[in-house]
């Protein structure tokens, strides 16, 4: 598992480097703050979430590496003020979501937290995919 939070660590701070920003258009209105990638970033961020809340009830001692890395996403992705407030809403409803369902570590939420950290991988590898 540690092996696999590390990737995901890697693959998140790949995925935060500044992307060229977007040309604006007249197709595009000026208060369009959206991107094409925005379903999965979000994903991700609702992910970051969860894992923050159930690593650490499970004992995890990641400190606040997954706070961290949502905070790098807003430094990059917030081109906003909703932008960033949308990507820090959904970090915050993984988290509160999950600690509303779990009170204690149990085989469920170990199973969660493996279920997530693969689905955050390979979401980051979308990601990684659609900024080259």
């Amino acid at each position: 598992m540690r092996s696999t939070v590390t990737t995901l660590l890697a693959a998140l701070v790949l995925v935060v480097a500044p992307v060229a920003p977007q040309p604006s258009g007249n197709a595009r209105a000026a208060n369009d703050d959206s991107r094409p990638y925005d379903q999965k970033l979000m994903r991700l961020a609702e992910i970051l979430g969860a894992l923050h809340y159930l690593r650490a009830l499970c004992g995890a001692e990641d400190g606040q590496k997954w706070r961290e890395a949502t905070t790098e996403l807003i430094r990059s992705e917030g081109t906003s003020a909703l932008r960033k407030a949308t990507i820090a809403r959904r970090f915050n409803r993984g988290y509160r979501g999950y600690s509303r369902t779990y009170r204690h570590c149990t085989g469920s939420a170990k199973t969660t937290i493996s279920r997530f950290v693969v689905e955050a991988v390979t979401i980051s590898e979308d990601l990684l995919k659609l900024a080259k």
